[in-house]
């Protein structure tokens, strides 16, 4: 792993590096130079001709719009080498000059780019190294090969132990990019999510209304408006038996009482349906029993025998598909005291392996379902009656037509297991 420090002076070199990077070459430059007037090696004005051309190609870098150019900058490095030679075969001393050239390589050539140019400023560092080395005989040849070879393999290795700090810093810098980007994202889809959430949330709580709403509706229907049905219907019996016996008050009391029940069990199933209880008949007694008893009470007060028959092995299953189950019987036999005009009314209840079933059928004069017109077809009973089976995933089935009766059938899927 590399520092941020290291990297940032890398990319300070290339982007344009700081006043010491750049006075660095002439002061290479003015030193060599100096020894160059005293040394014994080259014509002296030659070596500051050289060294005038070299400075004023040094300038070329200077200009930010080139600097950023590789193809430009390969160029001016292959030149600056190019004068660095001729002064290292000159005077040796310029070997030092070498230093500013790997500078240049580094600073301003990407990987590979300065791989050669620092293999070909090392071989100049070595040849100014071994310049008095006798390169003719077999042993300083070798030396100078081995000085070769140590000063080309210390430069490339400087250049890809940097390369190293670049490919590690660029990958933290796309890791990093990445994170933020994933971050961005992030807090982009938790807004979303947010906002979701709020309108999920108020989508639950208009649908808990609207359940609650439709809740209400059927138990008012299947408790106030049945119940008041029946008060009714007793009440114009009472008045009938009143004018036609109008001696004998055993007639409309008799009705009258029923009147007077039926207001009563319906204000304790309001109360019930208010508190969202379940009916009083399943509070005591199984589902078969509760449906025998709603049966019995409904033929004392229709005066129309009711047969119950329960079939398969009795067992328990849950308290909402016993209420719906039941709730559906009295709808069933609500319509056929409203519409039926039926002699023989059936109600069989049956337990299967994965579903309970309850089916109403009587022999009255029946409807046409597709007729939404008629008070049984598109009435709000069976409406709920359907709502409430569907709501536990079961079925409802109505056959009927004019004259030939009416056949309902509601079906729960259960998983209750029989009873020992």
């Amino acid at each position: 792993m590399t520092s941020p420090t290291e990297r940032s002076l890398l990319e300070a070199w290339r982007q344009g590096w700081p006043f010491p990077g750049t006075i660095f070459p002439y002061v290479i430059l003015a030193v060599s130079a100096a020894s160059a007037t005293t040394s014994q090696w080259g014509s002296i004005p030659v070596n500051l001709a050289l060294c005038g051309v070299a400075a004023v190609w040094m300038l070329i870098p200077l200009h930010p719009g080139l600097r950023k150019r590789v193809p430009v900058m390969a160029v001016y490095l292959a030149g600056l080498i190019a004068i660095t030679a001729i002064l290292v075969i000159r005077d040796p001393w310029f070997g030092f000059f070498v230093a500013a050239g790997y500078g240049y390589s580094i600073r301003l050539l990407p990987w590979p780019w300065s791989l050669p140019g620092m293999g070909a400023l090392a071989i100049l560092a070595a040849t100014s190294q071994m310049w008095s080395v006798d390169k003719a005989t077999p042993a300083g040849l070798a030396a100078y090969l081995a000085v070769i070879a140590m000063n080309v393999l210390s430069a490339c290795g400087i250049v890809w132990f940097l390369h190293g700090i670049e490919k590690a810093h660029d990958q933290r810098k796309r890791m990093l990019d990445e994170l933020s980007e994933t971050n961005r994202k992030l807090q982009t889809t938790l807004a979303e999510n947010e906002g979701l959430h709020r309108q999920l949330l108020t989508q639950a709580r208009e649908a808990g209304i609207l359940d609650e709403r439709q809740r209400m509706a059927r138990e008012i229907h299947d408790t106030l408006a049945q119940g008041l049905t029946g008060i009714v219907t007793q009440l114009q019996a009472a008045e009938q038996a009143a004018e036609q016996t109008p001696g004998d008050p055993s007639g409309w009391r008799r009705h009258f009482a029923a009147a007077t029940r039926l207001a009563r069990e319906s204000l304790t199933e309001a109360r019930r349906s208010v508190d969202a209880l379940r009916p009083e008949p399943l509070e005591t007694a199984r589902l078969s029993d509760a449906l025998a008893a709603v049966a019995a009470n409904w033929s004392a007060l229709q005066g129309t025998q009711v047969q119950v028959s329960t079939t398969g092995t009795t067992r328990p299953i849950q308290p909402e598909a016993e209420a719906a189950l039941l709730r559906a019987a009295q709808e069933a036999l609500a319509n056929v005291a409203k519409h039926a005009e039926a002699n023989r009314v059936g109600l069989t209840l049956s337990y299967m392996d994965n579903e309970v079933a309850l089916d109403i059928r009587d022999d009255g004069k029946g409807f046409d379902p597709e007729m939404n017109g008629h008070p049984a077809a598109g009435g709000f009973g069976l409406v709920a009656m359907r709502q409430r089976i569907e709501a536990l995933s079961g079925t409802l089935q109505i056959e009927s037509e004019p004259g030939a009766g009416t056949a309902i059938s509601a079906s729960i899927p259960t998983s209750g297991k029989a009873r020992p």
